[in-house]
């Protein structure tokens, strides 16, 4: 037993069986049932660690779960839907699209990474990210002739999640590896994307007319749209805030299970 527990592919084996081998010989296990439970307890626990795992390389921000999130502050999304697209996975598997639209402070970046979270914790794998920041990576992955490797890189990723599409650009280089982007993951992998304007004024966002019109057609065709315009949920909040004590983490993190 001793050469199998120094296995470091079983560490929670060794760290348990000691105490489930007492217990065991205290209540007269078999040694099928005790074999059993050393094995439960590796499987569990190495699903608790992937799930840590994906929830740091996700990069979601902190306290935005549906749980927190007010659903009576924006009537025109359905609870019952988003939880339902937190908890099913059908959309992921065919590569289906969650769209958020709304004005700043409507909740569109609290409800996306709370859907976000809901899916790691049941085992999908995500990552959120500004828009810009995305994009800014994709250039300079472009200068150095790895854009095809950068954008294949995102396909680990079940969902990206692409915050604030708000900003306006005429830079061509710019909008052209945010459609390439787009069209890679049409129909393989899911985006959920949050954006200040509806799709009229996403001229704004990619110049080019025809690029425009392939680029929402992409995105549409397999796609959830939540139309959130509502008053700025941030300055209702504002007034009711309370800031605990203590220095708030820089991004979400499992809670205890105790």
């Amino acid at each position: 037993m001793g050469l199998v527990l120094s296995d470091p592919r079983l560490p929670a084996i060794k760290l348990a069986w000691p105490e489930l081998a007492a217990r065991a010989d205290k209540e007269g296990w078999p040694a099928a049932r005790f074999l059993a439970a050393l094995v439960e307890h590796e499987i569990v626990e190495r699903g608790r660690r992937r799930i840590e795992r994906h929830l740091d390389e996700a990069r979601l921000p902190p306290g935005k779960t549906l749980a927190t999130f007010d659903f009576t502050a924006t009537p025109m999304v359905s609870k019952a839907q988003a939880m339902a697209l937190a908890a099913r996975d059908a959309w992921l598997e065919k590569g289906a699209n969650l769209l958020l639209f709304g004005g700043p402070g409507g909740g569109k970046t609290h409800l996306a990474a709370a859907i976000g979270l809901a899916l790691v914790e049941n085992g999908w794998r995500v990552l959120f990210t500004r828009t810009t920041d995305l994009v800014q990576k994709l250039q300079a992955a472009r200068r150095d002739l790895a854009l095809e490797s950068a954008v294949a890189k995102l396909d680990k990723y079940h969902l990206l999640i692409l915050d604030d599409l708000a900003y306006a650009s005429k830079d061509q280089a710019e909008t052209s590896v945010l459609f390439e982007l787009i069209s890679a993951r049409y129909e393989r992998r899911s985006l959920l994307i949050t954006a200040n304007q509806p799709f009229a004024d996403w001229g704004r966002i990619f110049p080019d007319q025809a690029m425009t019109l392939a680029a929402v057609d992409r995105l549409v065709h397999h796609a959830t749209i939540f139309e959130m315009n509502v008053d700025s949920y941030r300055r209702r909040s504002a007034f009711e805030r309370v800031r605990g004590p203590g220095r708030p983490p820089g991004r979400a993190t499992l809670k205890s299970s105790t």
